[in-house]
């Protein structure tokens, strides 16, 4: 493989893992939303549509509580920080594995990448003669066509 086909790809898997992270950052926080909501929600419905500040406190910060109790009572920042890194980085692996996984069966193999590098590579083999070349390149980090991140096209042009 040429120099500049690896230095391509490799700025690809690089641009592509920072836009994931950034990606993911934004649906983080609609995910806090929409999972606050459907707590209310259900506890509304579980309550005869009234909840009082006890009841709201439970569904609001039941793991952060729970978190607090779990060290005496107590939360350092350097415990805190712990648990949210181990919580943020449970939810991007469930995610890579979700992408990665074509058996459905919640693991990652070999196979299972190497299956997405093909189809990555695939749609970056234009004219499909199992090479990409410079001109087949996004241009800027974008592609004329629309993608799906999971290595479909698609989408609305």
């Amino acid at each position: 493989m040429r120099k500049t086909t690896k230095l391509a790809l490799a700025y690809i898997a690089l641009a592509g893992a920072v836009g994931g992270a950034a990606y993911a950052e934004n649906l983080d926080s609609a995910n806090v939303r929409e999972r606050t909501m459907m707590r209310l929600e259900k506890a509304m419905k579980d309550n005869d549509g009234k909840i009082t500040f006890d009841q709201f406190s439970d569904v609001m910060d039941a793991r952060l509580k729970k978190l607090v109790a779990d060290n005496g009572g107590k939360l350092t920042v350097a415990q805190l920080a712990e648990a949210l890194e181990k919580a943020r980085f449970e939810r991007m692996a469930r995610r890579i594995i979700a992408r990665y996984d074509s058996k459905g069966d919640g693991t990652l193999t070999s196979d299972d990448i190497t299956g997405r590098e093909k189809k990555l590579f695939a749609m970056l083999d234009k004219n499909n003669d199992g090479k990409i070349e410079k001109g087949e390149l996004p241009k800027d980090g974008r592609d004329d066509r629309q993608w799906d991140g999971e290595g479909n096209e698609g989408g609305v042009q």
